[in-house]
């Protein structure tokens, strides 16, 4: 009996000699890290097109302009033009709004639209750490858009001091100055985050940043105005404020204690009130931002 052909083989495999990666296994830790470090560069623009860096250039100039007209005032024998704690209130409020309006609608609106978060979440990444990473790192392109021009402005001002007592005093109040940058970024950067995640569209979530901001600014503005102005005691005067979040802001400034003048009435007794709105607005946000992703992870 005639023995079976031996089966032909069904197909070859072909080693094209690429290697297994068997290093070591980076775990969510560091995936938070890289997701923050990258969201940061495109937050400035780092790594993408000219195009994608012509805003944050632009905002960083503006927000640093008038401490370079500063030092060039205290070198000719001027006093020290703007406080550190309101800085160029009216223009700090229009590069934030800018600024946000076009760089947190990067950081979420592509991911949303791209449906790209299901390859994110197939990694050890918890649900709550894209939100994270996104949020600390437009916290952190925030801060130093708000700190830099300070700090500008600061070494602007003792270079041209006279003695040490002179450099002391400059750095007194240097520090209140910083402590509230931090608080408007960490508070801005959750208001601008939470509204770029409604819609996976940049385009829409840009103009729903800037006209939320804009609208409600002007608007608390024009109560403050209204009741009587920024010097006004009435009770409309001082919690005309609560309408924006930048005036909320300087609300919790006057109440710890600034003294500039800025975007606000004094709000007196009204003060632990601005301060309770802002830590509410901010829980509101976080919490808003991670409800969203969330559900996005269900779907």
């Amino acid at each position: 009996m005639a023995e079976a052909a031996p089966a032909q083989a069904a197909g070859v495999i072909h080693d094209l000699g690429y290697r297994r990666y068997d290093g070591p296994r980076l775990g969510r830790a560091q995936i938070v890290r890289a997701l923050t470090w990258h969201s940061f560069r495109s937050a400035f623009g780092i790594g993408r097109g000219v195009k994608a860096k012509i805003i944050p250039a632009l905002a960083c100039l503006a927000m640093c302009l008038p401490a370079f007209v500063n030092a060039f005032a205290v070198a000719r024998g001027s006093a020290r033009l703007f406080g550190y704690d309101v800085y160029s209130p009216q223009l700090r409020v229009v590069v934030l709004i800018i600024f946000i309006s076009a760089q947190a609608p990067e950081l979420v609106s592509k991911d949303l639209r791209s449906h790209v978060l299901p390859l994110y979440f197939s990694r050890p990444l918890r649900r709550g750490d894209y939100p994270l990473a996104k949020y600390l790192a437009l916290t952190a392109a925030c801060l130093l858009l708000i700190e830099v021009p300070l700090l500008f402005l600061y070494l602007g001002t003792i270079a041209s001091a006279r003695n040490a007592h002179g450099v002391w005093g400059e750095t007194r109040a240097l520090i209140p100055g910083l402590g509230v940058g931090l608080m408007w970024a960490v508070l801005i950067a959750a208001v601008g985050l939470v509204l770029a995640s409604l819609t996976g569209r940049r385009a829409y979530a840009t103009g729903i940043i800037a006209i939320s901001c804009a609208l409600t600014w002007v608007v608390s503005l024009l109560l403050i105005q209204a009741e009587g102005g920024m010097t006004a005691a009435t009770t409309g005067a001082r919690i005309a404020g609560l309408f924006s979040p930048f005036t909320i802001l300087d609300g919790v400034r006057i109440w710890l204690g600034g003294t500039s003048p800025g975007e606000d009435a004094n709000p007196g007794h009204f003060g632990p009130l601005y301060g309770v709105v802002a830590v509410l607005l901010l829980a509101a946000c976080l919490g808003g931002l991670a409800a969203r992703y969330r559900k996005v992870s269900r779907s």
